[in-house]
């Protein structure tokens, strides 16, 4: 007779199997978050929550809580093998608890850590995981997420509002913080990006983190929206409401590194985890953070997953991935001594390359229409090609050396402007290398840099007539657009988390002139589809005059695919009146000035002009035919042909 086969234990659907620790540890897991973590459950009739964690070189791990008055020998966790994830099933924890894993070392120390999984937190400064449900998230959005799967971020317009919700607006005079909840936010700012005109937010810190003033780029909760603001639920809500007034929503995502904090993933079970043990690999010496261990299929697998988590199941439309530079050199930021070479010797991190190849592959190949942003502020080649051609395989690029020209540029006394032209024309040597989004972030108007206003020469009207200049020339570069809010209508005072943006300067004029020009140039480049369709193809733009250095003007053509209508863009970088400014066109056409920096709801002189110029035939930039148009000091015209 035959042996009788061993039975199998049977798995709850909510429980940690065989399979998940299998996928897990092939880093290849991408639901994870469903399994790890703390889930409500029922276990032979009995409600309660199961719990797992991932600590691998523990001895003992226990849960505690307010279930078990935080006594660790009341819940000792069951060690799965062969990864090292403990389980436990607590009849007596519910919703809202708030819980800790305390952790036994290999020493026989014990300490105290958050959920790595959890979904949401103590609101700072505690650092307790809290127990929640966001299995029954109510969803509205149902006609965004189907158009979702069509968009095509290449052919499609997409400009940026870059904020920081809890310093975007306050409430006045509350005792508390005054944060907007979730929901407030959610009205409040999807009521002024309709009238701007943007199609999509980027938000930064939302992932859980204990520190304001690391803006939410140390974190600690991976896999929570910070309480700071709300519960998960207002988060959805948030999400909710900006797709169904057709927002898109894009997070910060911060891969690269995470903080010290003892309640956080450093050593997080008593030894590096999350991180690379050689502490040349596995720590920044300048930002005094640890660096994810790419190497290790779990940690591959807790980003990967995290990913997902914010795309799929709270409907975010695509992450804009903060310090890919720090990732894929292994001496980012470091002296000769203090970083390991590859095994051919070089500075690459041939694990992170690798980790981005498979994150990339994974999130874009499973949801089609959502976009991976890359922070990479150097050379480093193909971010945007795809793997199959040895790419990162990111959707798009910030063009972070075309920000460094045009804010150098721009600071400029205009009289030096003449010598500097060269900063200005240089990105579209290489504005087809990669699919680029045009930045001006929340880097540039914080620690002493100053605001995008107060880097402009001059006073008063010379600065705001400059920087209307600047955006106008951002609007019509090829590019995606990136800004920063609160340079929109021209705040002074550089960024801080600790305060709300300075809206009482929309009372004055010039404020409210500036925030006009960037509001109708918004919408004149979501209008047109010569602004964006082909941002990624040569045949888009055009110089008309890309070496009038002398006198710092600027003409170009955008092209739209079909040639029915094309936007011609003038653009006076000098504070000198050119009444007989003659630019030369492509054909001999009407030419309808649609855009008018001049006009007095901007802030100009607002003299009478004609709408319609026709191009003669008269030789000029190089073109046989051409009109003439007075260009006021910094002057902008936009014309449609």
């Amino acid at each position: 007779m035959g042996k009788k086969k061993s039975k199998q234990k049977k798995v709850l659907p909510y429980e940690i199997g065989e399979l998940d620790q299998y996928l897990f540890g092939q880093g290849t897991h991408y639901e994870i978050y469903q399994k790890m973590g703390a889930h409500k459950a029922v276990r032979n009739g009995k409600s309660g929550v199961y719990f797992a964690v991932w600590a691998p070189h523990a001895r003992r791990v226990a849960v505690v809580g307010e279930f078990n008055d935080w006594d660790f020998e009341a819940d000792y966790m069951e060690r799965q093998e062969p990864v090292g994830i403990y389980t436990c099933f607590v009849p007596e924890a519910k919703e809202g608890d708030l819980y800790k894993y305390c952790i036994e070392t290999k020493q026989g120390k014990r300490i105290f850590k958050a959920d790595p999984f959890a979904n949401y937190a103590e609101l700072r400064p505690g650092t307790a995981s809290r127990i929640t449900d966001i299995h029954n998230l109510k969803w509205t959005d149902q006609l965004w997420m189907e158009g979702r799967k069509t968009w095509d971020n290449k052919k499609s317009p997409m400009s940026i509002y870059e904020v920081h919700p809890g310093s975007w607006m306050r409430h006045p005079g509350r005792e508390d913080e005054g944060f907007y909840t979730y929901r407030e936010f959610a009205k409040a700012i999807t009521k002024y990006v309709k009238e701007m005109g943007y199609t999509h937010v980027e938000l930064m810190g939302i992932a859980e983190h204990p520190f304001d003033g690391s803006w939410g780029y140390q974190v600690t909760g991976y896999y929570a929206p910070t309480s700071r603001y709300g519960t998960p639920e207002d988060f959805a809500y948030m999400i909710n409401y900006l797709h169904r007034n057709k927002i898109g929503v894009i997070l910060d995502w911060v891969p690269a590194h995470f903080p010290r904090d003892v309640h956080g993933l450093a050593d997080f079970d008593g030894t590096p985890t999350f991180e690379y043990a050689d502490p040349k690999k596995g720590e920044h010496p300048d930002w005094g953070t640890k660096i994810f261990d790419y190497g290790k299929p779990e940690v591959q697998n807790f980003l990967i997953a995290n990913a997902l988590f914010w795309i799929e199941h709270y409907h975010v439309d695509g992450l804009r991935v903060d310090a890919v530079a720090s990732m894929l050199y292994l001496d980012y930021g470091k002296q000769d001594g203090q970083w390991t070479a590859n095994k051919y010797g070089g500075n690459e991190n041939l694990e992170a390359i690798a980790f981005f190849k498979h994150l990339n592959s994974v999130v874009l190949g499973r949801n089609h229409g959502c976009v991976m942003i890359a922070e990479e502020s150097t050379a480093w080649p193909k971010v945007t090609g795809t793997p199959e051609e040895d790419g990162l395989g990111f959707s798009l690029k910030w063009n972070m050396g075309w920000m460094h020209d045009f804010t150098e540029y721009m600071k400029l006394d205009p009289l030096f402007r003449k010598n500097a032209h060269h900063m200005m024309t240089f990105a579209m040597s290489y504005a087809y290398s990669e699919n680029y989004i045009l930045v001006l972030s929340h880097d540039e108007v914080v620690h002493l840099k100053c605001s995008m206003i107060n880097k402009m020469p001059g006073e008063g009207f010379d600065k705001f007539a400059n920087l209307k200049a600047g955006y106008a020339f951002m609007m019509g570069h090829p590019g995606k657009k990136l800004l920063f809010m609160g340079q929109e209508f021209g705040q002074l005072r550089e960024w801080s988390e600790e305060r709300e943006l300075d809206w009482f300067l929309l009372s004055e004029l010039p404020h409210q002139q500036l925030q006009a020009w960037y509001r109708d140039l918004l919408h004149l480049y979501k209008k047109n589809r010569a602004m964006y369709e082909l941002d990624t193809d040569p045949e888009g733009f055009e110089w008309i005059n890309a070496n009038d250095g002398f006198r710092s003007i600027f003409s170009f053509v955008r092209h739209s695919k079909d040639g029915k209508k094309n936007l011609l863009f003038v653009c006076n970088f000098t504070p000198v009146e050119r009444p007989d400014y003659c630019v030369g066109v492509p054909r001999r056409k009407q030419y309808k000035l649609i855009l008018n920096s001049d006009d007095i709801k901007y802030g100009g002189k607002g003299e009478v002009r004609p709408e319609i110029y026709k191009a003669v035939k008269k030789e000029c930039d190089g073109r046989k035919y051409s009109f003439a148009y007075p260009l006021p000091a910094y002057g902008v015209a936009v014309f449609e042909f």
